[in-house]
């Protein structure tokens, strides 16, 4: 039997949005905890507790900014400029006094290096400084932000995942402003706020440890939002950027106000495998995310563990080109390219063609729902002129991922199963993690990650 994670998005989806609804899953949410409260980022505090939203029990995660980093998220009237009434039960009022709640507050002592200094702006350019009482928006880049995501304490899978995250953000936001990727300043999503929900969303996204997401579509609203470049509609470049370039199906609604936010995009695109749910499958557990911003709609995001009839076979795409005049650093952009936008898997081999000339066929192995952005990869950045493809069956081991104590320090492991046969691979950033820290080879630490694995998986 498989579990795989379904994102209901009728009423959209934020970063907030997803840490809540993901925390809602987890069987024990230490390593949420025990991320945020060492969080190497100052200005900010959080409550995890369960709220009434529409007259349900829901999860809400809150991330509380000191004076200095406010950003008006939440304000209705700033974001739009005019007041919602729509209520709804949106009050926040209804606190469980148990260990759900979570008060964390990261004070002064949480300092960036000094190579990290924010470029402060007084001003956002919408002729608003006077309502922002002059706060300090911080402007940050992926220079800025991975080393911040590499200090918090989590694994190496979450932290690639957080990684990601923010690659789909610079992308997206690269094309929005026409700059290299490498030069994205980041606004809204550079904000304490939203480096928070990000890094929780990935440790949440982690500890799961399903074997795939159901993303089917997203709900966006319509009219316009107030942000740091001006007021701009709905949705906003970077959502528009991140559905094209990811394949994400878009659904719009009525509703006055933005339902998507370039976080809530960016997490959807970043851990979706396929966007059909099966035709049947059981719940086996449901985490309700509730949103701070007052719309017609409920304002929730519903996720569902669900276990699925495990497919002994399953189907895979394959893409072959073959290519010319192309150096290795191409080819290494390339399959780079390729394996973030969705391939499964990429590798190229150097032919013979006609004329003997010499060259390079590419092969790409991905989902047929991923097929056609790829092509346009492989068509944009290589000389090919033709791309062959193959629908095939493939038989798969089921796989799954833990992390194991070894003598190194903690390393993650891949299990693979079917009947009865078990296989462990040892991570590779997690090898060459333990290797720098402690000088050992690479063989020895290998060796110890498997062992270790192995005497772990015996007492399960």
């Amino acid at each position: 039997m498989g579990q795989k994670l379904y994102l209901e998005c009728y009423s959209g989806i934020s970063g907030d949005m997803t840490v809540a609804a993901l925390s809602g899953l987890m069987k024990d949410r230490t390593p949420l905890f025990r991320v945020l409260d060492h969080m190497p980022v100052e200005g900010f505090s959080y409550e995890l507790k369960q709220v009434k939203k529409s007259g349900i029990d829901t999860w809400d995660f809150l991330v509380k900014l000191d004076a200095q980093h406010e950003n008006h998220d939440h304000d209705m009237a700033y974001l739009h400029g005019y007041s919602h009434t729509h209520d709804h039960e949106h009050h926040h009022d209804h606190h469980h006094d148990h260990d759900h709640h979570h008060d964390h507050v990261h004070a002064e002592e949480h300092r960036h290096d000094p190579e990290q200094a924010e470029t402060i702006h007084t001003q956002d350019g919408t002729g608003h400084e006077e309502e922002h009482h002059h706060h300090h928006h911080e402007h940050r880049g992926l220079g800025d932000i991975f080393p911040i995501i590499d200090r918090c304490e989590m694994t190496d899978t979450a932290k690639e995942l957080a990684k990601h995250i923010f690659r789909i953000l610079a992308k997206a936001e690269a094309k929005a402003h026409n700059v290299p990727e490498n030069q994205v300043h980041f606004h809204e999503v550079g904000a304490v706020d939203s480096i928070v929900d990000i890094v929780a969303a990935a440790v949440c996204m982690d500890s799961l440890q399903v074997d795939g997401v159901i993303v089917p579509f997203l709900c966006e609203g319509k009219g316009t939002v107030r942000c740091q470049h001006g007021i701009l509609p709905v949705p906003v470049p970077a959502v528009t950027n991140i559905v094209q370039n990811s394949g994400l199906k878009l659904r719009m609604t009525q509703v006055e106000g933005e339902l998507v936010t370039p976080t809530g995009a960016a997490f959807a695109a970043a851990v979706r495998t396929e966007e059909t749910l099966p035709e049947t499958f059981r719940i086996l557990n449901v985490g309700i995310g509730a949103g701070k911003r007052k719309y017609e709609c409920p304002g929730i995001l519903r996720a569902m563990l669900i276990e699925t009839e495990e497919k002994r076979e399953d189907k895979i795409c394959k893409l072959e080109a073959n290519i010319d005049d192309s150096t290795g650093e191409q080819l290494g952009y390339v399959l780079g390219s390729l394996m973030d936008a969705g391939a499964r898997d990429v590798h190229y081999t150097p032919v013979f063609m006609k004329k003997n000339r010499p060259g390079w066929q590419l092969n790409v192995i991905c989902m047929e729902e991923d097929r056609e952005k790829l092509e346009e990869i492989i068509f944009r950045e290589t000389t090919t002129i033709g791309i062959r493809r193959q629908n095939m069956d493939r038989t798969v081991l089921r796989r799954t991922k833990k992390t194991v104590q070894t003598p190194y320090g903690e390393a993650e492991v891949k299990i693979c199963e079917k009947d009865g046969l078990r296989k462990v691979y040892p991570e590779y950033e997690s090898v060459t993690r333990l290797c720098k820290e402690s000088g050992a080879t690479f063989q020895d630490v290998f060796e110890s990650v498997k062992h270790s694995a192995g005497e772990t998986i015996k007492t399960v």
